[in-house]
């Protein structure tokens, strides 16, 4: 059955099927540490990849990091080297949820493009400098936390990448319109932005 009133859906990409199709394909399954979240993602997909590139290192990712209900070790490391603050050449752990909230939001967004990625973990020396420069930078930023990622699409609006994210309805998202990229974090759920 077709929704005739479906504009508002493709002007967004996020339509009943896709969202289906975006857990469908991503799993979320609730660690010890999401007990107390506010939601998570559950599915019944057995993969999880990450498409990524850095315009700042030129670096690409691409890499399958979950297979039926198993993080893969080294693809995770991988992916916290990539994340690394490159101002400072520093990386640490990221918090594996966010990896699984991008993941779903891409899915959402049914492209193969890999994110931009423009911010993943910052050291707080990296923070103080880009909070001096902006208002809009937290003080206590989760990426400090390796909770939070800055991305972009160049085949995708910022309002449809900040739709899939909040329609995982897992951490905060977050839409900088004028800056052209949104913020996803595994933090508390919430949304902001213009």
């Amino acid at each position: 059955m077709t929704d005739k009133t479906t504009s508002g859906a493709k002007k967004s990409l996020i339509t009943r099927r896709g969202v289906l199709r975006a857990f469908a394909a991503t799993t979320l399954v609730a660690a010890p540490t999401y007990a107390n979240a506010a939601g998570f993602l559950r599915g019944a997909g057995d993969i999880r990849r990450l498409r990524m590139y850095s315009g700042r290192t030129g670096e690409h990712l691409d890499t399958i990091y979950w297979i039926e209900g198993k993080y893969i070790k080294d693809a995770i490391k991988e992916i916290n080297y990539f994340m690394r603050d490159w101002r400072e050449d520093a990386s640490r752990n990221m918090d594996i949820r966010t990896f699984d909230i991008i993941t779903a939001a891409h899915n959402l967004l049914d492209t193969t493009e890999p994110y931009l990625l423009l911010s993943g973990y910052r050291t707080p020396k990296t923070n103080a400098m880009l909070r001096s420069r902006s208002r809009g930078v937290a003080k206590n930023s989760l990426h400090m936390k390796g909770q939070a990622n800055d991305l972009r699409l160049k085949s995708r609006s910022v309002n449809q990448i900040y739709n899939a994210g909040k329609s995982c309805g897992a951490g905060g998202v977050g839409k900088y319109s004028r800056s052209n990229f949104v913020h996803m974090d595994c933090g508390a759920v919430r949304t902001w932005g213009s």
